[in-house]
């Protein structure tokens, strides 16, 4: 099999998986006071000094979560509970979001009174800094922009964003599920006030992230129960997972640049290739300012999830661009924000690369590619 879907998940490396099985085999509970409690503790809090090292943040700014997700949801909720009270009741999020965070910022919407102000994003689907500017006030609790996006690639100018909110006295989540790993992320300098990151697409478990939190942020938890991760995460702490998860970070970050330039002239080539091979195909996000994994096209007169499936009958793995629902596909968000109309959002393939990627895998996309956008197109037309 060709696995081109990195950005959804990626392998655990063997220096992790190693990391994980040493902290598993070794016992106690990260709470308990005796031998093997404090032994536990203390893999805890080394992890957490050694992701806030590489990130640019204290220690205290770690708070160990369930992944990317959870941390989204600790992130929008919690500091929007945190700020209501004070009048703060308005919630500014770009309309490119992962679901993660677009779903809590909606549930707000619903069930907590808040008012949401979707940020507009340009044709490459970047939010501008004139953007934000314009849409904030007094009222507003937080803003949230993902630093690099998880269908398209473009990367947002996160440290001028941050910029404009803290002018105005209003703290900045960003989720850098993708970026981290792939371009350099320093959470101190970027300005922003909460940063989302998860494992697994690090190389690293999942089930288990952090979400960054600036010590002077108000932030209501989600959880309550034995008042771990100071007071913000509730849960008896995944001692093996956070070990694994550290030492991905860890690797991610000592390889970064390299890992990055080796990425960004495979990505190249395949969209060259792609271009070649389907003439058609239309690259989508910024044609340089995105992430160096990232390679997403449309291929007008497909459906997305047929040239998908048609594509894994031919053992390349990769993502549609639309989410799915109960097998019905719809139109991505993202592509629809960026000013797509609905049959190139529903036409969209994600090709995200990793470690272990290589040129064999382009060569065996580019061969399989032309066959299956035909087949798409014919299946789409006895469709309609």
């Amino acid at each position: 099999m060709v696995y081109l879907d990195h950005a959804a998940t990626s392998p655990m490396l063997p220096e992790v998986l190693e990391a994980y099985i040493a902290a598993a085999t070794a016992g106690g509970n990260a709470s308990s006071l005796h031998c093997s409690g404090r032994k536990a503790r203390r893999l805890v809090e080394e992890s957490r000094e050694r992701v806030a090292a590489v990130l640019g943040a204290r220690p205290g700014e770690v708070v160990f979560t369930a992944g990317g997700t959870e941390s989204d949801n600790l992130a929008v909720k919690g500091i929007y509970w945190g700020r209501r009270d004070q009048g703060h009741t308005r919630v500014l999020a770009s309309a490119v979001e992962h679901k993660a965070v677009i779903d809590a910022v909606e549930w707000l919407e619903r069930h907590e009174g808040a008012e949401v102000t979707w940020l507009d994003v340009d044709g490459l689907g970047r939010v501008h800094p004139e953007a934000l500017e314009a849409a904030l006030g007094p009222d507003v609790a937080l803003a949230t922009v993902m630093w690099a996006n998880n269908e398209v690639g473009t990367v947002q100018p996160v440290a001028e964003l941050a910029a404009v909110a803290r002018a105005a006295g209003v703290p900045l989540h960003t989720d850098a599920v993708q970026a981290i790993g792939q371009l350099p992320v320093d959470f101190t300098a970027s300005g922003a006030a909460a940063l989302t990151l998860t494992g697994h697409k690090l190389g690293g478990p999942t089930g288990v992230g952090a979400l960054l939190l600036d010590r002077d942020v108000q932030c209501t938890p989600l959880l309550h129960g034995g008042g771990q991760e100071r007071d913000v995460r509730s849960g008896t702490l995944d001692v093996a997972g956070i070990v694994a998860f550290a030492r991905a970070v860890e690797l991610a970050g000592a390889r970064q640049e390299i890992f990055a330039t080796e990425l960004a002239v495979l990505r190249d080539e395949m969209i060259d290739r792609i271009r070649d091979a389907v003439p058609c195909a239309l690259l989508n996000g910024d044609p340089a300012d995105r992430l160096p994994a990232n390679v997403h096209f449309s291929f007008p007169g497909c459906e997305g999830d047929a040239l998908l499936m048609l594509l894994d009958a031919q053992g390349i793995e990769c993502s549609t661009g639309s989410a799915c629902s109960a097998g019905v596909a719809q139109p991505s968000h993202v592509l629809m924000a960026m000013g797509a109309d609905s049959a190139r959002a529903r036409s969209s393939l994600r090709f995200s690369l990793g470690h272990g990627s290589t040129k064999t895998d382009i060569d065996a996309l580019v061969a399989a590619l032309p066959t299956a956008v035909e087949r798409a197109r014919r299946a789409g037309k006895i469709r309609r």
